[in-house]
C-alpha cells in the first residue's frame, strides 16, 4: 500500500523554491490542423521528455519529484526511481533526436557520478535525495534510509543506459563501467530482514525495519526480484520469490471482468485490477512480450488489466462527466484532494493521461485515441510545458498544471517501446537478467 500514498507527502512538504521562465511549446491543434499519428506521437515524446531534460535538477542531472507551472516544484528534492525512468527517456531523446548523442551522455555521466557519491544504505538509495549535495531526504519520518523499489527503478534504466554506451567511445564505455559497479554494490539480499524468503521495501540506519512493508505481489514490483535474482554479487536464492513475491502460489487469481481474465490477485484490487501504473513500471526495461512462468502470461495479463480498466471508464457505474471510449484511464496521480492511487475500486472521477499513454504497447488504438482526445479536445487545459498535465476532472472542471516524474517517464517510454521496442531490446540484452529469469523459472521472455 506504500506506492498508494507515496506522493501524498510531496504536496504537504517542500514548497516552491524556484521559478522557472514562461514556457515555451506547441499550441494544441485547432479546428483545421490534424497530425497524424506519428506526427502527435513525436509530439508528446519530445514534449514530455523535456521533464527530464530541462526539467532537470541541475546538479545532479536528475529528475525533480515534482514540477507545477506556477513555480513551485521541489528545486533541489530529486527522486530515485523517477530518475531511472529519466534515464530511459534520455536514451530515447537520443535516438529520437531530441537532443544529440553527446549531449545525452554528457547527463547520463552527471547522473551517474552522481549516484555513486549520493547516500547509500548496503548500497540501496533512498526515494529522495538532496540534488546538490547527494545526502538522503526523508520520505517520512521512518523514511529516512534504503528504498528498495525505487532503487529496483533506478537499476533497471541503468542496466538498460550500460547497454546502450557498452560498445561506444571511450568516455561511454567508462560510463558502463561505473554503472556496472553501482549495480554491482547493491545488496539485495541484505533487505531479506534476517534471511526471510521475502524482500523488505525498507531500512533506515535510525529506525531499522520500522516500516515492516514486505513486498508480495502483486503489484508494480516484480522487477525487484528480477533484479535480485539476476544480482552478481548479492542475489537471492529461487525461493524468495516464490514463497515472498508470490506468497507461496496464493499470487494466482480466477478472475473475470467486463470479459477478460486476470490471473495474478492485485493486492487489495482482486476484481477489476489495482491502478494502471501496476502494468507499467516494472515493464519499462523488462519486456512483457514474452514473459511467462508458472503464475501467468504477463503480456496477455497486463493487456487484460489494461482493458479492464478501460471498460470500466466506460461503464462509468458512478457517472462521472468526460469519461468515454476516449477518455479512460485510472492510475496513481493527483486528484482534488491530494495524491492518490485511482482504480476501479478507488475511483474519483479523475482521469490520469499516464495511464492510458503509457499503456500503448498493449491498447494502441485505445491509448491513440486517448491521446488524440486528450489533445484535441481538451486543448491547452491539459497539454503545457512538459506534456500532458499530470491527471484531470471534467466532473469538477479541475485541470491542475503539475507533472509528477513517475508519472511523465512512462509515457517517454513506453511510447518507444510500442514505436521501437528500444529500452525492451536493451534491458533484456543484460546477461545477467537471463540468468535471474532462468533461475525463477520463466519458461519464456
Amino acid at each position: 500500500m506504500k506506492q498508494f500514498i507515496y506522493i501524498a507527502l510531496i504536496i504537504l512538504i517542500f514548497p516552491g523554491c524556484d521559478k522557472d521562465p514562461d514556457p515555451v511549446y506547441p499550441d494544441p491543434v485547432n479546428d483545421d490542423t490534424t497530425l497524424s499519428d506519428d506526427e502527435l506521437l513525436d509530439l508528446v515524446q519530445k514534449q514530455t521528455f523535456q521533464y527530464f531534460w530541462d526539467g532537470a535538477e541541475p546538479e545532479s542531472g536528475m529528475a525533480r519529484e515534482r514540477y507545477h507551472i506556477d513555480g513551485s516544484f521541489d528545486g533541489w528534492i530529486v527522486t530515485t526511481g523517477g530518475s531511472g525512468f529519466g534515464i530511459m527517456a534520455i536514451i530515447t531523446g537520443i535516438e529520437r533526436g531530441f537532443i544529440t548523442r553527446e549531449e545525452g551522455v554528457e547527463r547520463l555521466e552527471r547522473i551517474v557520478n552522481f549516484l555513486s557519491s549520493a547516500d547509500r544504505f548496503h548500497g540501496v538509495w533512498p526515494h529522495w535525495l538532496n540534488g546538490e549535495t547527494g545526502r538522503v531526504v526523508p520520505f517520512s519520518q521512518f523514511d529516512d534510509g534504503g528504498d528498495l523499489v525505487e532503487t529496483a527503478f533506478m537499476v533497471q534504466g541503468l542496466l538498460t543506459a550500460k547497454q546502450y554506451l557498452l560498445n561506444g567511445n571511450e568516455q561511454e564505455r567508462q560510463i558502463a563501467g561505473k554503472i556496472n559497479e553501482l549495480w554491482r554494490k547493491v545488496e539485495w539480499d541484505w533487505y531479506r530482514h534476517s534471511g526471510q524468503n521475502v524482500l523488505y521495501w525498507h531500512w533506515s540506519p535510525n529506525h531499522g525495519w520500522a516500516i515492516n512493508h514486505a513486498i508480495r505481489g502483486y503489484d508494480e514490483a516484480l522487477i525487484v526480484y528480477v533484479l535480485a535474482a539476476s544480482s552478481p554479487t548479492h542475489p537471492i536464492p529461487a525461493e524468495v520469490y516464490h514463497e515472498g513475491w508470490a506468497r507461496g502460489g496464493n499470487i494466482n487469481a480466477s478472475i473475470t471482468t467486463y470479459g477478460y481474465p486476470l490471473t495474478l490477485r492485485h493486492n487489495g484490487a482482486e476484481q477489476y485490477g489495482g491502478p494502471l501504473f501496476w502494468a507499467h513500471y516494472s515493464y519499462l526495461g523488462l519486456d512483457p512480450r514474452n514473459l511467462e512462468d508458472q503464475y501467468a502470461n504477463y503480456w496477455e495479463h497486463n493487456v487484460n488489466h489494461t482493458l479492464i480498466n478501460r471498460a470500466w471508464c466506460i461503464d462509468n457505474p458512478h457517472g462521472y462527466k468526460g469519461y468515454g471510449e476516449d477518455s479512460w484511464g485510472l492510475t496513481a496521480s493527483y486528484s482534488p484532494d491530494g495524491y492518490s492511487a485511482h482504480a476501479p475500486h478507488n475511483d474519483r472521477g479523475v482521469i490520469s493521461p499516464t495511464a492510458a499513454l503509457s499503456s500503448m504497447p498493449y491498447t494502441p488504438e485505445y491509448s491513440m485515441d486517448a491521446m488524440r482526445y486528450f489533445y484535441e479536445e481538451l486543448g491547452d487545459r491539459l497539454f503545457g510545458k512538459y506534456g500532458f498535465y499530470d491527471a484531470f476532472s471534467e466532473t469538477e472542471n479541475w485541470f491542475p498544471q503539475k507533472y509528477l516524474a513517475i508519472d511523465q517517464g512512462p509515457i517517454v517510454v513506453m511510447i518507444e517501446n510500442y514505436r521501437s521496442g528500444l529500452l525492451w531490446d536493451l534491458f533484456m540484452n543484460n546477461p545477467e537478467i537471463a540468468e535471474g529469469l532462468d533461475k525463477l523459472g520463466f519458461t519464456s521472455y
